[in-house]
Protein backbone atom coordinates (compact mmCIF):
# COMPACT_ATOMS: atom_id res chain seq x y z
CA UNK A 1 0.00 0.00 0.00
CA UNK A 2 1.35 3.41 -0.95
CA UNK A 3 2.31 5.69 1.94
CA UNK A 4 0.03 8.67 2.63
CA UNK A 5 2.95 11.06 2.42
CA UNK A 6 6.50 10.34 1.31
CA UNK A 7 9.53 12.54 1.76
CA UNK A 8 11.70 13.46 -1.20
CA UNK A 9 14.65 14.41 1.01
CA UNK A 10 15.54 13.46 4.57
CA UNK A 11 15.69 17.22 5.20
CA UNK A 12 11.92 17.33 4.56
CA UNK A 13 11.31 15.20 7.64
CA UNK A 14 9.37 16.97 10.38
CA UNK A 15 7.28 16.23 13.48
CA UNK A 16 4.13 15.87 11.36
CA UNK A 17 5.16 13.62 8.48
CA UNK A 18 7.45 11.40 10.56
CA UNK A 19 4.32 9.51 11.69
CA UNK A 20 3.43 8.63 8.10
CA UNK A 21 6.73 7.39 6.70
CA UNK A 22 8.21 3.91 7.00
CA UNK A 23 11.64 2.77 8.12
CA UNK A 24 12.58 2.12 4.50
CA UNK A 25 11.45 5.62 3.44
CA UNK A 26 13.79 7.12 6.03
CA UNK A 27 16.70 4.86 5.09
CA UNK A 28 16.33 5.61 1.38
CA UNK A 29 16.11 9.39 1.92
CA UNK A 30 18.97 9.37 4.45
CA UNK A 31 21.36 7.47 2.18
CA UNK A 32 20.46 9.60 -0.86
CA UNK A 33 21.19 12.84 0.99
CA UNK A 34 24.37 11.34 2.45
CA UNK A 35 25.69 10.69 -1.07
CA UNK A 36 24.70 14.07 -2.52
CA UNK A 37 25.92 16.36 0.18
CA UNK A 38 27.01 16.83 3.76
CA UNK A 39 24.09 17.22 6.10
CA UNK A 40 26.00 16.33 9.26
CA UNK A 41 24.96 19.63 10.86
CA UNK A 42 21.32 18.51 10.66
CA UNK A 43 21.94 14.91 11.68
CA UNK A 44 21.15 15.17 15.40
CA UNK A 45 18.04 17.26 14.76
CA UNK A 46 16.78 14.67 12.26
CA UNK A 47 17.44 11.80 14.68
CA UNK A 48 15.43 13.61 17.37
CA UNK A 49 12.51 13.94 14.95
CA UNK A 50 12.79 10.24 14.04
CA UNK A 51 12.67 9.35 17.76
CA UNK A 52 9.10 10.68 17.97
CA UNK A 53 7.78 7.74 15.96
CA UNK A 54 10.64 5.24 15.98
CA UNK A 55 12.97 3.51 18.39
CA UNK A 56 16.49 4.72 17.62
CA UNK A 57 19.71 3.04 18.76
CA UNK A 58 23.36 3.45 17.85
CA UNK A 59 25.48 0.35 17.45
CA UNK A 60 28.93 -0.78 16.40
CA UNK A 61 29.11 -3.18 13.46
CA UNK A 62 32.46 -4.49 14.69
CA UNK A 63 30.74 -5.89 17.78
CA UNK A 64 29.37 -9.34 16.80
CA UNK A 65 26.64 -9.29 19.47
CA UNK A 66 25.34 -5.85 18.48
CA UNK A 67 25.57 -6.69 14.79
CA UNK A 68 23.51 -9.86 15.31
CA UNK A 69 20.94 -8.00 17.43
CA UNK A 70 20.24 -5.13 15.05
CA UNK A 71 20.83 -6.77 11.68
CA UNK A 72 18.36 -9.63 12.12
CA UNK A 73 15.59 -8.09 9.99
CA UNK A 74 13.66 -6.51 12.87
CA UNK A 75 15.47 -3.20 12.53
CA UNK A 76 16.33 -0.94 9.58
CA UNK A 77 19.93 0.25 9.63
CA UNK A 78 21.95 3.03 8.02
CA UNK A 79 25.27 4.72 8.66
CA UNK A 80 25.99 8.00 10.39
CA UNK A 81 27.40 10.82 8.31
CA UNK A 82 30.70 10.22 10.06
CA UNK A 83 31.93 6.64 9.97
CA UNK A 84 33.44 7.16 13.43
CA UNK A 85 29.92 7.43 14.89
CA UNK A 86 28.97 3.97 13.70
CA UNK A 87 25.51 2.93 12.56
CA UNK A 88 21.91 3.74 13.41
CA UNK A 89 19.11 1.17 13.80
CA UNK A 90 15.46 2.27 13.79
CA UNK A 91 12.21 0.43 14.41
CA UNK A 92 8.63 1.73 14.35
CA UNK A 93 7.03 2.27 17.75
CA UNK A 94 3.82 0.25 17.80
CA UNK A 95 0.93 1.23 20.05
CA UNK A 96 -0.43 -2.00 21.50
CA UNK A 97 -1.36 -0.91 25.04
CA UNK A 98 -2.78 2.16 26.71
CA UNK A 99 0.58 2.67 28.41
CA UNK A 100 2.14 3.18 24.95
CA UNK A 101 0.16 6.41 24.52
CA UNK A 102 1.94 9.74 24.85
CA UNK A 103 1.21 13.41 24.26
CA UNK A 104 3.21 13.07 21.03
CA UNK A 105 1.41 10.09 19.48
CA UNK A 106 -2.13 10.59 20.79
CA UNK A 107 -3.05 12.87 17.86
CA UNK A 108 -1.81 10.34 15.32
CA UNK A 109 -4.11 7.42 16.17
CA UNK A 110 -7.69 6.85 15.08
CA UNK A 111 -10.75 6.76 17.31
CA UNK A 112 -11.13 3.06 16.48
CA UNK A 113 -7.58 2.36 17.70
CA UNK A 114 -8.19 4.27 20.93
CA UNK A 115 -11.41 2.40 21.70
CA UNK A 116 -9.69 -0.91 20.94
CA UNK A 117 -6.93 -0.06 23.44
CA UNK A 118 -9.53 0.84 26.08
CA UNK A 119 -11.40 -2.41 25.40
CA UNK A 120 -8.19 -4.39 25.96
CA UNK A 121 -7.68 -2.76 29.35
CA UNK A 122 -9.18 -5.72 31.23
CA UNK A 123 -12.70 -4.54 30.36
CA UNK A 124 -12.68 -2.11 33.28
CA UNK A 125 -14.08 0.84 31.36
CA UNK A 126 -13.16 4.50 31.57
CA UNK A 127 -12.85 4.63 35.36
CA UNK A 128 -10.19 1.90 35.34
CA UNK A 129 -7.76 4.08 33.37
CA UNK A 130 -5.03 5.88 35.30
CA UNK A 131 -5.44 9.65 35.61
CA UNK A 132 -2.14 10.30 33.81
CA UNK A 133 -3.35 8.30 30.79
CA UNK A 134 -6.74 10.01 30.88
CA UNK A 135 -4.97 13.37 30.61
CA UNK A 136 -3.11 12.14 27.53
CA UNK A 137 -6.29 10.79 25.93
CA UNK A 138 -8.25 13.96 26.66
CA UNK A 139 -5.56 16.08 25.04
CA UNK A 140 -6.46 14.52 21.69
CA UNK A 141 -10.05 13.26 22.02
CA UNK A 142 -13.43 14.31 23.32
CA UNK A 143 -14.64 11.63 25.73
CA UNK A 144 -17.96 11.11 27.47
CA UNK A 145 -19.52 8.07 29.12
CA UNK A 146 -22.88 6.80 30.27
CA UNK A 147 -23.94 3.61 32.04
CA UNK A 148 -27.46 2.28 31.42
CA UNK A 149 -29.39 -0.97 31.74
CA UNK A 150 -28.70 -3.22 28.76
CA UNK A 151 -32.39 -3.06 27.84
CA UNK A 152 -32.23 0.72 27.46
CA UNK A 153 -28.82 1.40 25.92
CA UNK A 154 -30.16 1.21 22.36
CA UNK A 155 -33.48 2.94 23.02
CA UNK A 156 -34.62 5.10 20.08
CA UNK A 157 -33.65 8.74 20.58
CA UNK A 158 -31.43 7.84 23.53
CA UNK A 159 -27.93 9.02 24.44
CA UNK A 160 -26.17 6.48 22.22
CA UNK A 161 -28.16 7.43 19.15
CA UNK A 162 -27.66 11.16 19.74
CA UNK A 163 -23.92 10.83 20.30
CA UNK A 164 -23.41 8.76 17.17
CA UNK A 165 -25.34 11.40 15.22
CA UNK A 166 -22.89 14.00 16.57
CA UNK A 167 -19.93 12.10 15.11
CA UNK A 168 -18.85 10.09 18.14
CA UNK A 169 -17.76 6.47 17.92
CA UNK A 170 -18.82 4.23 20.78
CA UNK A 171 -17.42 1.33 22.77
CA UNK A 172 -19.91 -0.73 24.77
CA UNK A 173 -18.63 -2.60 27.83
CA UNK A 174 -20.97 -5.05 29.53
CA UNK A 175 -21.13 -4.78 33.30
CA UNK A 176 -23.61 -7.41 34.43
CA UNK A 177 -27.08 -6.31 33.36
CA UNK A 178 -25.80 -2.80 32.68
CA UNK A 179 -23.68 -1.41 29.83
CA UNK A 180 -21.09 1.35 29.97
CA UNK A 181 -20.95 3.31 26.72
CA UNK A 182 -17.71 5.22 26.09
CA UNK A 183 -18.04 7.87 23.37
CA UNK A 184 -14.95 9.25 21.64
CA UNK A 185 -14.32 11.82 18.92
CA UNK A 186 -11.09 13.42 17.75
CA UNK A 187 -10.58 16.99 18.85
CA UNK A 188 -10.16 19.61 16.18
CA UNK A 189 -6.74 21.31 16.16
CA UNK A 190 -6.82 24.37 18.40
CA UNK A 191 -5.28 27.60 17.17
CA UNK A 192 -2.82 28.99 19.68
CA UNK A 193 -1.99 32.62 20.39
CA UNK A 194 1.75 32.92 19.94
CA UNK A 195 3.91 35.78 21.13
CA UNK A 196 6.42 36.56 18.42
CA UNK A 197 9.86 36.19 19.98
CA UNK A 198 11.32 39.06 17.96
CA UNK A 199 8.58 41.45 19.07
CA UNK A 200 8.97 40.64 22.78
CA UNK A 201 12.05 40.48 24.95
CA UNK A 202 13.00 37.47 27.10
CA UNK A 203 10.84 38.76 29.98
CA UNK A 204 7.73 39.11 27.78
CA UNK A 205 7.99 42.87 27.48
CA UNK A 206 6.84 44.43 24.22
CA UNK A 207 9.81 45.78 22.28
CA UNK A 208 9.59 49.42 21.11
CA UNK A 209 11.62 51.26 18.50
CA UNK A 210 11.59 55.07 18.31
CA UNK A 211 12.94 54.84 14.76
CA UNK A 212 10.01 52.76 13.50
CA UNK A 213 7.06 54.24 15.40
CA UNK A 214 5.95 57.64 16.54
CA UNK A 215 5.55 58.53 20.22
CA UNK A 216 1.79 58.17 20.12
CA UNK A 217 1.75 54.87 18.14
CA UNK A 218 0.84 51.70 19.96
CA UNK A 219 2.42 48.39 18.92
CA UNK A 220 -0.53 46.08 18.52
CA UNK A 221 -0.20 42.29 18.87
CA UNK A 222 0.08 40.05 15.82
CA UNK A 223 -3.23 38.79 14.38
CA UNK A 224 -4.02 35.27 15.54
CA UNK A 225 -5.98 32.46 13.99
CA UNK A 226 -8.67 32.92 16.63
CA UNK A 227 -8.92 36.67 16.14
CA UNK A 228 -12.10 38.62 15.51
CA UNK A 229 -13.61 38.48 12.06
CA UNK A 230 -13.61 41.67 9.99
CA UNK A 231 -17.15 42.76 10.81
CA UNK A 232 -16.67 42.42 14.57
CA UNK A 233 -13.28 44.14 14.41
CA UNK A 234 -14.66 47.15 12.57
CA UNK A 235 -17.41 47.63 15.17
CA UNK A 236 -14.94 48.02 18.03
CA UNK A 237 -13.71 51.43 19.09
CA UNK A 238 -10.16 52.28 20.09
CA UNK A 239 -10.94 51.94 23.79
CA UNK A 240 -12.42 48.46 23.31
CA UNK A 241 -9.46 47.34 21.20
CA UNK A 242 -7.05 48.54 23.88
CA UNK A 243 -9.00 46.72 26.56
CA UNK A 244 -8.96 43.48 24.53
CA UNK A 245 -5.22 43.81 23.93
CA UNK A 246 -4.30 44.32 27.54
CA UNK A 247 -6.56 41.46 28.64
CA UNK A 248 -4.62 39.10 26.38
CA UNK A 249 -1.37 39.40 28.31
CA UNK A 250 -0.55 38.52 31.90
CA UNK A 251 -0.71 40.95 34.80
CA UNK A 252 3.05 40.61 35.19
CA UNK A 253 3.68 41.80 31.64
CA UNK A 254 1.29 44.72 32.08
CA UNK A 255 3.07 45.79 35.26
CA UNK A 256 6.43 45.69 33.53
CA UNK A 257 5.11 47.80 30.64
CA UNK A 258 4.08 50.47 33.17
CA UNK A 259 7.70 50.99 34.19
CA UNK A 260 9.75 54.02 33.12
CA UNK A 261 10.09 54.09 29.28
CA UNK A 262 13.83 54.66 29.74
CA UNK A 263 14.20 50.90 30.28
CA UNK A 264 13.15 50.28 26.69
CA UNK A 265 14.92 53.14 24.95
CA UNK A 266 17.63 50.96 23.42
CA UNK A 267 15.34 48.19 22.11
CA UNK A 268 13.89 47.88 18.61
CA UNK A 269 11.01 46.13 16.88
CA UNK A 270 11.91 43.41 14.40
CA UNK A 271 9.41 41.83 12.03
CA UNK A 272 8.54 38.37 13.35
CA UNK A 273 9.04 35.09 11.56
CA UNK A 274 6.63 32.23 11.80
Amino acid sequence: MKQEALIESILDLNSTNVWKVSEQDIKKAWEAEKQEGNFSASEEKLLNIIRLSFEVVHYNTSDPREKAKYENGEWTTFQHCSEKKGWVAIRKKYITRLSDLSYENIRHITVATLLELIDRNFGGGWDSIALSLKDIILSGFEISTTTLPASRIHAPGGTLERKVAQGFEVLEIEKGTWVEAIFAKKKEPVAKIRMNEDRYDEDGNLRRSPSKMSDDDEDLPEETEQGLDDEEDNDLGDDQMDEMYYSSISEGVKNREDQDDDEFSGLSIEEGEE
